[in-house]
């Protein structure tokens, strides 16, 4: 899939739920699976990616066979395009400047945090840790100057303290490198 401009998701209380929910986004429209699996505590993820009609169609599907299992859900259209890397893990950062991490309950809302916040400054994120063995919840780090370190992590958390799903934020101005070990 060349085009993906737009990522949606829905968690579950239920697996045996998720998984229908995930075929039944599937069949709806022409999107991408990015995640179809089980997350902390006990329920179930199902993110996809694709042009933002079709995001909207599988979400609209989606939702509708998962209603009443449904925890929370997104749909984010001109998602930034570190995002997808960043959640999977595949970002390859040389080296931190100041450091940025926001800290929330819930996946959905990490992700519009990241999003959020990588298009209001100049910074680059590193990290989206979503749910599995820290309790359902999500975190992000990012990278860039003090300013727009600040700036990003205060965009990213503006929407999440709206929702009283904000845990924490932290802003580092020179970290050392070896808390970042496993980043770089």
């Amino acid at each position: 899939m060349s085009n993906k401009s737009a990522i949606g998701m829905i968690e579950m209380n239920s697996i045996a739920k998720g998984y229908a929910v995930g075929d039944a986004m599937l069949k709806a429209a022409n999107v991408e699976i990015v995640f179809n699996r089980t997350i902390c505590p006990g329920k179930f993820m199902v993110m996809v990616a694709g042009d933002v009609a079709a995001v909207e169609s599988a979400m609209s599907a989606g939702m509708e066979l998962g209603s009443e299992t449904i925890v929370d859900e997104l749909v984010i259209p001109n998602v930034h395009p570190s995002v997808f890397s960043a959640i999977s893990g595949t970002r390859v950062i040389e080296e931190t400047a100041a450091l940025g991490i926001i800290e929330t309950f819930s996946v959905a809302t990490i992700i519009q945090a990241a999003d959020a916040a990588v298009k209001a400054a100049n910074v680059e994120l590193i990290d989206i840790h979503l749910a599995m063995a820290i309790g359902g919840k999500g975190f992000l780090t990012l990278t860039g100057d003090v300013a727009a370190v600040t700036a990003a992590v205060e965009a990213g958390t503006d929407f999440i303290k709206s929702k009283g799903l904000l845990v924490d934020k932290v802003v580092i101005p020179q970290p050392r490198k070896e808390i970042l070990r496993d980043k770089l």
